[in-house]
């Protein structure tokens, strides 16, 4: 598998990004916000006419944005709408690109944040990637979204907030 950054044509991962974020209108708050990456099979080929990656043969993708500086003067950079395709997943591609993007923000972040829902899915699954939970943002999901998102039988309220030192 390789990992290649996405400069262009973001919106052409809409089915990818929406599986990790499902209201379009707030993947459209970072898309362009941050750097892109996508997963690919080591053997998949560019197109001839621009080089430019193919996004219906991506395996997964992620948002990688800078946020600042936090009140510990640590630079931290976010994961955002990290998404694998479903007949790709559990296979080892979603910690691929966390390790890519551990690796890639080392150099300019303190730390890398992620932030997801409070899911029996989602949750063991950045602690097993070495993410240990830092905060929670309170009815992020009812404030935010325009209707209940249901994840593993469990409708989302809070967004919880995780992080890795780098």
């Amino acid at each position: 598998m390789r990992i290649e950054p996405v400069h262009r044509n973001r919106e052409q991962y809409r089915d990818l990004l929406l599986l990790a974020d499902e209201q379009w209108d707030m993947v459209e708050l970072y898309l362009h916000r941050g750097e892109m990456f996508a997963a690919y099979a080591e053997d998949e080929p560019r197109t001839k006419a621009d080089s430019a990656l193919v996004p219906d043969r991506a395996l997964g993708c992620m948002i990688v944005t800078s946020e600042g500086v936090d009140e510990r003067g640590l630079r931290i950079a976010e994961v955002k709408s990290l998404a694998v395709d479903p007949v790709h997943q559990r296979s080892g591609i979603g910690r691929a690109l966390l390790e890519f993007a551990a690796q890639h923000a080392a150099c300019e972040y303190d730390v890398l944040r992620v932030g997801t829902g409070d899911s029996p899915l989602t949750v063991p699954f950045y602690e097993a990637c070495g993410f240990a939970r830092s905060h929670v943002l309170p009815n992020f999901f009812i404030e935010n979204y325009d209707h209940p998102i249901v994840e593993a039988g469990v409708q989302l309220k809070d967004m919880v907030m995780l992080e890795r030192r780098l």
